[in-house]
């Protein structure tokens, strides 16, 4: 096998509304709190279970940004499709190294898309366009819906 792979695939819901915040170049990026969950029944109590994982997303994308930031809001079920990063920082108090894992929505093979809820279309791609705004891409979700087969 030739080259690898990172990509991750995650359905789950905001734990949060997205924390927007401004980079020192100017740029906006958008901070996501996603948790995704797993059912099962015991076999011994027959107890229904649950476990929840907490997920870390990042967009830079300056038009998923602004979609994100204009329709997400904590409950809202998404899609996203990303790469793994795991990022050094230091704690301040303690003066130690400390390190994040996030899902990281940048470039032409990341998407963020709208699931469920009351919107009519939802779907959003990203790719490397920065220009795009927020009525293009409901554009690009409604062009979608037209070409369901089913």
């Amino acid at each position: 096998m030739a080259g690898s792979l990172n990509k991750v695939l995650l359905i789950g819901r905001l734990g949060a509304d997205p924390e927007i915040k401004q980079m020192v170049n100017g740029k906006s990026v958008a901070r996501l709190s996603l948790a995704t969950s797993q059912n099962w029944k015991d076999k011994n109590t027959g107890e229904k279970k649950e476990k929840t994982e907490w997920h870390r997303i990042v967009v830079f994308n300056e038009g998923l940004v602004n979609v994100v930031q204009q329709y997400l809001k904590k409950g809202a079920q998404i899609y996203v499709e990303g790469q793994l990063t795991t990022r050094k920082w230091k704690d301040e108090q303690s003066g130690q190294d400390k390190y994040s894992t996030e899902i990281v929505i940048q470039g032409y093979n990341s998407s963020l898309t709208m699931l469920g809820g009351g919107n009519s279309g939802g779907g959003i791609a990203n790719d490397n366009n920065q220009s795009s705004n927020s009525d293009e891409m409901s554009q690009i979700s409604n062009d979608m819906d037209d070409e369901i087969p089913f």
